[in-house]
C-alpha cells in the first residue's frame, strides 16, 4: 500500500482545528492570570528582589492590574494585586505600585490591542543585555521572536519617568518583545498568557545564545522556516496550553495563588 503524502498546509489546518478542540484553555480572570504569571516566572528565575513589573488591563477603560511594590514575584496572589489608573493612582487594593510601571502606560496608550505587559531582569537576558548583542533567533524554540523582538541599544536609566516611557515604547514599536540594553526584557501582548510565555521563552533564548556562543559560531536559520515556526509557536491554543502547564506546576505548591 502506497504511503499517503499530503501538503504540509493540510496537516497544519488539521492540527490547528484539533488543538482548538483539545488543548487546555486558561479560563482564569485577568488578575488570577497575572498572579499565576508572577509565580511561573519566579519559578523560572525571573525574580530580582523587587525589580520587574507585570501588568494587565482592567475591565474599566484606563485601569490596570499590577503588583504591590514591596512584594516579590513569588509572593504575588490574585488577592494582593493592585488596580491602578492611567497615572498610577491606586483604584483598588492596599499599598503602592512600582513607579517603574509608568513606561507600561506609554505602551498601553500606543498599542490598544496590548492587554498585558511583562518586564523582568532574569539572569541570562540581563547578561546578554550587558554585551551589546541583539537576541539571536537560531532555534525552533526561539522562532517566536523572529522579526518580533526589538532592541534598545542604550540604557535610558531607571524607567520611572515619561522620557523612559517614550523611549521604550518607541523602540518596541509593534513588536511583541524587546531586549533592553543593560536592563532586561519586556513583552507586550494581547493576553497575559502570551506575555508570560514570551518572557519565559526570551530568557531561555538568551541562555541558549550564551551557551552556543561559548561553544562556537551561531548559524542563522532560513527566513521562510523561521516565519513558519514563529506563526506555529504563537498559535493561541499552544500558548494557552503552555501557560496552563506552567500554571499547574505552581498551583501544586500553592493553590491559594488564585
Amino acid at each position: 500500500m502506497a504511503a499517503i503524502v499530503r501538503r504540509k498546509e493540510e496537516y497544519s489546518r488539521t492540527s490547528a482545528a484539533d488543538m482548538n478542540r483539545h488543548l487546555d484553555v486558561a479560563e482564569w480572570s485577568a488578575p488570577q492570570k497575572l498572579a499565576l504569571a508572577c509565580r511561573i516566572l519566579a519559578a523560572e528565575e525571573h525574580s530580582s528582589a523587587l525589580a520587574g513589573q507585570l501588568t494587565a488591563r482592567g475591565e474599566r477603560s484606563g485601569t490596570y492590574w499590577t503588583m504591590r511594590f514591596g512584594l516579590g514575584l513569588d509572593e504575588i496572589s490574585a488577592d494582593n494585586l493592585l488596580l491602578v489608573d492611567d497615572d498610577l493612582n491606586v483604584v483598588a487594593g492596599e499599598g503602592m505600585p512600582n513607579p517603574s510601571n509608568r513606561f507600561h502606560l506609554w505602551i498601553y496608550r500606543k498599542r490598544p490591542a496590548v492587554n498585558s505587559i511583562i518586564h523582568t531582569h532574569p539572569p541570562h537576558t540581563s547578561a546578554l543585555s550587558m554585551i551589546g548583542e541583539k537576541l539571536a533567533v537560531a532555534h525552533m524554540d526561539s522562532a517566536v521572536f523572529w522579526d518580533d523582538c526589538a532592541y534598545l541599544p542604550e540604557w535610558p536609566g531607571v524607567p520611572i519617568g515619561d522620557e523612559e516611557g517614550r523611549i521604550i515604547s518607541g523602540v518596541l514599536g509593534d513588536k511583541r518583545a524587546a531586549l533592553l540594553a543593560h536592563h532586561g526584557l519586556v513583552t507586550a501582548c494581547t493576553t497575559v498568557e502570551e506575555a508570560a510565555m514570551l518572557a519565559l521563552f526570551l530568557e531561555r533564548t538568551a541562555r541558549l545564545q550564551l551557551m552556543a556562543r561559548a561553544a562556537g559560531t551561531i548559524k542563522p536559520i532560513g527566513a521562510k522556516e523561521a516565519q513558519e515556526a514563529h506563526d506555529y509557536r504563537l498559535r493561541a491554543s499552544i500558548i494557552g496550553a503552555t501557560f496552563c502547564y506552567f500554571a499547574r506546576r505552581v498551583l501544586k505548591d500553592d493553590p491559594a495563588i488564585v
